[in-house]
């Protein structure tokens, strides 16, 4: 299909570029800026010593060789831990082998992450995303506004201006953060479509809608009606070929992806 919408379209790396190197290390990120990702996506989780951190799961047994709940543990108890060595080793941990640069692969801060974005040479945008639920309720979006006021990003003079935006599955957190900072854009993340939200609304004062590829796919009809709404809309997590072609078809405003080398260009970029 011809792509006559597809320089519209936000291409976000998600979780870095995942695909070809480890998610949510230095490395994966630096790829993605490298293949000229538009925007990186990251989750952050708070430590037990209060430093946000770029972790997907509650617990570090999946992508460390250490064990335990990040919540329960302090950032140099997580910096002795390796977080790459394990890519594309059929997808096993392989601890015999280890990058020679320990910064590549090791657990990456969330400020370390603002600062790689800052010194890119061109605009990248960040969508960052707080997980829930989490022992420390509230905390997560306070330390998250407190870094980013520190990196000037917090208090944009529009919603469209601001190069970071805060995603959640859970509206009480997005909340959180519109009462702090009426102007960052907040995206409500969906694996499901509500019942009371399938005419297109949003939780109150949100303005992008966040739907899995597999709700893109099943109610093609829900994202028009979020469009007639007037929001935009971002999915994830969009690999295949055809779901791009669908969500150029749709009219998606970003799609975030393990692979946006190969995303931008199947949309000639």
């Amino acid at each position: 299909m011809t792509h006559a919408r597809q320089h519209s379209i936000q291409v976000v790396a998600h979780r870095g570029a995942s695909e070809e190197a480890p998610e949510h290390t230095l490395a994966a990120y630096k790829k993605a800026i490298e293949d000229g990702a538009d925007a990186l996506e990251c989750d952050v989780r708070l430590t037990a010593d209060g430093h946000l951190v770029c972790v997907h799961d509650r617990r570090v047994n999946r992508t460390s060789n250490g064990r335990g709940a990040v919540s329960a543990l302090e950032l140099a108890e997580l910096a002795a831990l390796d977080f790459g060595s394990w890519k594309n080793r059929d997808e096993e941990p392989d601890w015999e082998h280890r990058p020679e640069d320990r910064e590549e692969t090791s657990v990456l801060t969330l400020e370390r992450l603002l600062e790689l974005v800052a010194d890119a040479g061109r605009r990248v945008e960040l969508a960052i995303e707080t997980k829930h639920p989490t022992r420390w309720a509230g905390q997560v979006e306070e330390r998250l506004l407190v870094l980013l006021k520190r990196f000037g990003l917090e208090a944009p003079a529009t919603a469209a201006d601001s190069p970071v935006r805060i995603m959640s599955f859970s509206a009480r957190s997005l909340a959180r953060v519109r009462a702090a900072s009426p102007m960052l854009p907040t995206v409500y993340l969906m694996q499901f479509v509500s019942p009371r939200l399938r005419d297109g609304r949003l939780p109150a004062g949100v303005r992008i809608a966040g739907p899995s590829i597999r709700i893109v796919r099943n109610h093609p009809a829900y994202i028009e009606r979020l469009k007639r709404a007037g929001h935009q809309v971002h999915v994830w997590t969009v690999n295949e070929p055809e779901d791009v072609d669908l969500c150029v078809e749709l009219g998606i405003d970003a799609i975030i992806t393990n692979r946006p080398r190969a995303v931008l260009r199947q949309l000639d970029r």
